[in-house]
């Protein structure tokens, strides 16, 4: 080792409690400049896993009911079979489901919600979406075609008040004209099966029929659109323009990350910011740092004066200092990496039991989009955050070890 009684004095330095007055103090604000970093990290290890557990989720929810890649067209796709055909020759598409689309008005009794309404192909439908591994009655197989069978959201069910088996109304906005006006369009359709996906979103505002009961319900000849699922969905926007480019200009073709661009965006705006804040947590820390720094300087000048005129060079004062603040920097962010690590791994222990003891329910279904508290930890974030607070706690100590560095011996020993 290069500096090995450097080593051992800046280690001696660092945490004395053996001292007096403003030795003592040096070590205390050490002490608590430590917690402060390790304070610090360890938030930041937390709330950015928060925030990577909110985006998978999300992303996991949304795609289970959403898809890949959507080919559309306006008002409909005629020949849905030719853009299937197209889609296929794609190496990366694995599967392709025609979709019908529209805007309706589900009654039970005296209470109406409205909801959109989808028309699937059931076979077609579990290759794309995962929604039958949401389901908690019945299934998608149960949508036939000509028995107006419909499948919806818990909320949705709870809110109507409807269950297994009951007749919904289903209204749309399309009229039809009669002698006395025009009048919406309405069809009983039968509960056939209740989801539960966990985004109030397509909870309380999504149903699902048949595709042929749909066609007849808003007369179409075609269908909506396609949908697409891809062997890797980060690859969608890419497929998405190179199928785009085979296909006839009048058809739009949607990645996932066009249609739900929004919920993505403000999760990533949202990590970013909550980095920056709390990495002021750790600056707050560095400073004190810097603070005990200059403290041990001005207490240890009798010292360094010392150790200079045995023969210790200019460098060697540097590295004193630079190692005793240095240890301050490793142990808080060690203690708060795993501390951090600990906690982002049973956040969905100890978050539930906040909640048990408190009787409080931090995110309401009714205005968030998932209701539990995820999280999704990452070892580059936890690299990122140990490396910054590490190299801010090493920059603090650069010009306290300068000041100690240009000590004058002489002078320092003058009223020794």
């Amino acid at each position: 080792m290069r500096f090995p009684y450097e080593l051992k004095i800046g280690l001696r330095y660092a945490f004395s409690a053996k001292g007096r007055g403003r030795d003592l103090v040096v070590s205390i604000i050490s002490f608590f400049s430590s917690a402060g970093i390790a304070l610090g990290v360890a938030a930041l290890i937390v709330v950015l896993s928060v925030m990577n557990g909110f985006q998978k989720e999300l992303r996991t929810r949304i795609l289970s009911v959403a898809s890949h890649i959507e080919i559309r067209a306006f008002p409909q796709v005629e020949d849905w079979h030719m853009v299937e055909q197209v889609a296929r020759q794609n190496p990366h598409v694995q599967a392709v489901a025609p979709y019908v689309i529209g805007q309706a008005m589900l009654s039970y009794d005296s209470v109406s919600r409205g909801s959109l309404v989808r028309g699937i192909a059931p076979d077609a439908e579990n290759t794309v979406a995962d929604i039958e591994d949401h389901m908690l009655s019945g299934s998608l197989d149960d949508l036939r075609s000509g028995e107006f069978g419909i499948v919806i959201g818990m909320e949705q069910a709870r809110m109507l008040g409807v269950g297994m088996g009951d007749d919904i109304v289903v209204i749309v906005p399309q009229g039809s004209s009669t002698p006395v006006g025009t009048v919406p369009r309405m069809r009983s359709f039968k509960v056939a099966g209740i989801f539960d996906i966990g985004m109030y979103e397509y909870d309380s505002g999504l149903a699902l029929v048949h595709i042929d009961d749909a066609q007849r319900l808003y007369r179409m000849t075609g269908v909506s659109g396609v949908r697409l699922k891809l062997d890797d969905l980060f690859n969608a926007p890419v497929i998405g323009r190179e199928i785009s480019d085979v296909l006839p200009f009048n058809l739009e073709v949607r990645d996932w990350t066009r249609s739900h661009a929004n919920f993505f965006r403000a999760v990533q705006i949202e990590k970013r910011m909550m980095f920056l804040i709390l990495i002021l947590i750790i600056l707050v820390a560095t400073f004190n740092i810097i603070s005990a720094q200059v403290m041990a300087v001005a207490e240890k000048r009798a010292d360094i004066a010392i150790l200079r005129t045995l023969g210790a060079s200019p460098s060697s004062i540097l590295a004193i200092f630079i190692f005793q603040g240095a240890l301050v920097g490793v142990i808080g962010t060690l203690l708060g990496v795993a501390g951090g690590i600990a906690l982002a791994l049973n956040i969905d222990v100890v978050v539930p039991a906040i909640e048990r003891l408190f009787h409080v329910q931090f995110l309401d279904k009714s205005v968030y989009y998932i209701s539990e508290l995820p999280s999704d930890l990452q070892s580059n974030d936890v690299m990122i955050i140990a490396s910054t607070a590490f190299f801010f706690a090493l920059a603090a100590t650069i010009y306290p070890a300068w000041k100690a560095a240009r000590v004058n011996p002489a002078a320092a020993l003058r009223y020794e």
